[in-house]
């Protein structure tokens, strides 16, 4: 397949929705079938790739993401970049709803996922210590600081497997060790796309106090609804952030991003 995107959003349909001349395209990996058909669209006269992580009926939990499929398709098409935004509870109470997390760590805690696509016979160790790439990560605080929301401009995540929320005593755990948001999606979301050499940049919108939170003044327990109605509020911000990030975004990566794995293979 040609190149047609340089950039690619994991996000929702209303990202792309108010966008002229959005084409969608239905692309087939050696992974399956991705989340969803893929809109292309010309922003700030950048190619730009968006795909609903969930499906856009949001029909797919964070454990049944096809993240191995939806990277693959991303790649096949050009993309270098990929902007990736996530709901996300606070871990800390200085993190509050309303806030956005560019994250710079992650903590794995899920299972099962299929999360490489080195599988042999060429042995192949990533490296992710610094999993997410740090010239996309400062443009997003950049960005979103220039545009007035509150900026946390590091932030470790912990990825929970889902879709059930934490416990108390795990989210307590989790915001003992110091870690300040948690989210269901980012392993091995972020992984991969290190693994295909494309940069990557988490933008955590915090939508809640998770459950280890819960007793604080004015903290109460996370629901659905009151995720969704932060998320929904929040919505036109995160679109500002994204349109902003792409506008002032470099042609030239000056990262490492793009060469990960010139020294991550046994051969």
């Amino acid at each position: 397949m040609s190149e047609r995107a340089e950039i690619g959003v994991f996000g929702g349909s209303g990202f792309y929705a108010f966008l002229d001349k959005v084409e969608e395209v239905k692309v087939e990996t050696p992974y399956g079938a991705p989340s969803d058909r893929i809109a292309l669209a010309e922003v700030h006269g950048r190619r730009v790739a968006f795909l609903p992580r969930h499906g856009r009926e949001h029909s797919l939990p964070p454990h049944k993401i096809p993240y191995r499929a939806n990277l693959w398709a991303m790649k096949s098409l050009g993309v270098k970049r990929i902007i990736a935004p996530t709901a996300a509870g606070s871990l800390q109470p200085d993190v509050h709803p309303g806030d956005f997390v560019i994250c710079d760590q992650f903590v794995d805690r899920t299972y099962g996922r299929a999360d490489t696509f080195y599988d042999g016979p060429v042995v192949t160790h990533i490296s992710t210590a610094a999993p997410y790439c740090p010239q996309l990560r400062a443009l997003a605080a950049q960005v979103g600081e220039a545009q007035g929301v509150r900026v946390h401009r590091t932030g470790t995540v912990v990825v929970i497997q889902g879709p059930r929320f934490s416990t108390a005593a795990e989210s307590r755990w989790f915001s003992q060790m110091g870690w300040h948001v948690v989210n269901m999606t980012q392993y091995p979301e972020c992984v991969l796309a290190r693994e295909l050499e494309i940069c990557y940049a988490n933008i955590s919108l915090i939508t809640d106090y998770d459950a280890g939170l819960v007793g604080l003044p004015g903290i109460e327990p996370v629901s659905v609804e009151k995720m969704l109605e932060v998320f929904h509020r929040n919505n036109a911000r995160v679109k500002e952030l994204i349109l902003g990030m792409i506008e002032a975004m470099p042609e030239a990566r000056d990262c490492d991003c793009g060469c990960a794995l010139r020294t991550a293979r046994i051969e």
